[in-house]
Parts: structure tokens; sequence; C-alpha cells
């Protein structure tokens, strides 16, 4: 990270942070959580989660695997019923309007739940989620526009995508043609994160982002995702060590921010092991 940002460390377990960084702006989401928590039939996956996070902030869930790392995420996109204390996407709340996070939210991989199908292609990914965009997200009216238009209208959202999410089809093996299987891990992340940009999210989830890349490819996702952030996009990403990242992870639910120095700014949530393993287990992710 950029040497003037400056690192506000809190010690107590569940320390709110604010991050003072941009206003709120039309199309990034807030992120609010006070005394967050799930718990499963064997115990909790996450629980004393404070965050107060300004849109265009980068959200970072640092911790272990198997500490309740993705339960926390999926659970701030509305994928995931908690169990106690309150959160607010874009004001709206949590647990009450989940479906209504679920619309402004958008998931980038996050293993098991929105992977790439190896034998599909990169253009017929972006096809794919471009027709489900328009039929499930678009307005009634929409579908009543000439299909030239239409066409039109999902090409630009492809490409404006595949450009924020810095992935150049052209150089791809066999361009759009390339199967997913065949992508390297880098560039299934850029197209992960593109699929989730066609629906112009308010918040992005990225989950493992820094699972099987090299120290450079590593930079290069956190350059993604901040790039994200700066074009006005709330980012929720989880890692195991977020970069720059001074010691150790501590208990659930800390929370350090890098504040106003850098752009865009960045929260920090670590998480633990205690309790988290077998709440993964149960809710389906081990």
């Amino acid at each position: 990270m950029d040497s003037r940002e400056r690192v506000d460390s809190r010690e107590r377990t569940g320390s709110r942070v604010r991050t003072g960084g941009r206003p709120d702006g039309p199309h990034g989401a807030a992120v609010i959580a006070e005394d967050f928590g799930l718990k499963g039939a064997r115990g909790w996956a996450f629980r004393h989660v404070h965050v107060d996070a300004a849109p265009g902030t980068v959200v970072v869930i640092e911790g272990p695997s198997g500490s309740g790392r993705t339960c926390l995420l999926l659970a701030l996109t509305g994928r995931m019923r908690p169990t106690e204390g309150r959160a607010e996407i874009a004001g709206l709340p949590l647990p009450r309007a989940m479906a209504a996070v679920r619309r402004v939210s958008g998931l980038g991989h996050v293993p098991g739940v929105s992977d790439l199908d190896p034998a599909l292609t990169v253009a017929e990914h972006l096809r794919e989620r471009a027709l489900l965009q328009r039929r499930f997200g678009g307005s009634p009216r929409a579908l009543l526009r000439p299909r030239a238009q239409r066409a039109a209208e999902a090409r630009g959202r492809i490409d404006a995508a595949l450009t924020a999410a810095g992935l150049d089809t052209s150089a791809l093996p066999k361009g759009e043609r390339t199967a997913a299987r065949d992508l390297e891990r880098l560039e299934a992340l850029r197209l992960s994160v593109a699929l989730a940009l066609i629906g112009r999210p308010r918040l992005l989830a990225v989950d493992d982002l820094d699972l099987k890349l090299s120290d450079a490819d590593r930079a290069e996702a956190w350059r993604l995702l901040r790039s994200v952030a700066e074009d006005g996009t709330t980012v929720l990403a989880v890692c195991g060590q977020a970069p720059g990242a001074a010691g150790a992870p501590g208990a659930a639910g800390n929370t350090d921010t890098v504040g106003r120095g850098g752009e865009p700014d960045t929260v920090i949530i670590r998480t633990n092991e205690e309790g988290a393993a077998d709440a993964l287990a149960e809710t389906g992710r081990a």
C-alpha cells in the first residue's frame, strides 16, 4: 500500500471503525454492521463484527481458511441469514431485506457458489450473464426494445465490464473462445469480476482472493479491486492476509482501517478459527 496510508489499529475486540473517505455517492453501497454474528448448530461462524464503511471502500475480511470469513461475506451480501446483531447494505437492513441486498450486490469468485463452468468459453459465460441480467435484472420495458438495441446494450455492458476487470480477451489463447478451464488463475479471477460487474452491482464480493496466486499476480488482483472501488463500487474481499497488513490476525471481529491518506479507503476485518470450522461445515462451506 502507499506509504502515505495510515493504519489506525484497534486492539479491542469489536472496536468500531468509521472510514473517513469519499462521501456517499449514487452508486457504491455503504456497509454497516453492529454486533453482527452467525451461529450454526455446532457453534459460531463469526460474531462481534462491527464495521462502518463508506461507499467506494475496500472491505477486507482477513483470516485463515475455516475461520468463518466466507460465511461473513455471504451474510453481508444477503446470501446467509445472520443470527445476531444488525447490518445495513446501501441502507437495506439485514436480515429483513436479504433479497434486496442480493439485488444490489454481485459475487465474483466464490468457490461453491459462483464457480465458472470449466467447459464453457469466455464468450459463453459473458453472453449467458448478459442474458440473465437482461431477463431478471432489468425493467420489463427493456424487454420490449428492438432486438438490435438490446444486443447493442448487452455488448456495451460486456465491454465495460471487461475493461473494468482488466481482461483483454484478444490476449487469451483462443480469444473469447478460450474455455474457462484453460484460463490462468488471474485471468479466471478477472473473468469472474467482469461477470459480476455486468450487473452493475453497488457491492462486489470476492472470496479467496489470494488463493494460488504468485506474489506478482496477488498484487495485480489487489490493484484490480482498488480500481473497481475507485470507480465507486464498494468491494468486499476475503483473503488469507491483507496487503501491507501488520501482525497476525486478531480475534473474530477485530477491525483495522487504512485511512484517508490513500485512495480508496480500506477496512480490514480479522477473523480467527475459534468455533468457525464446525459452523462452516454445518452450512455446507467446509
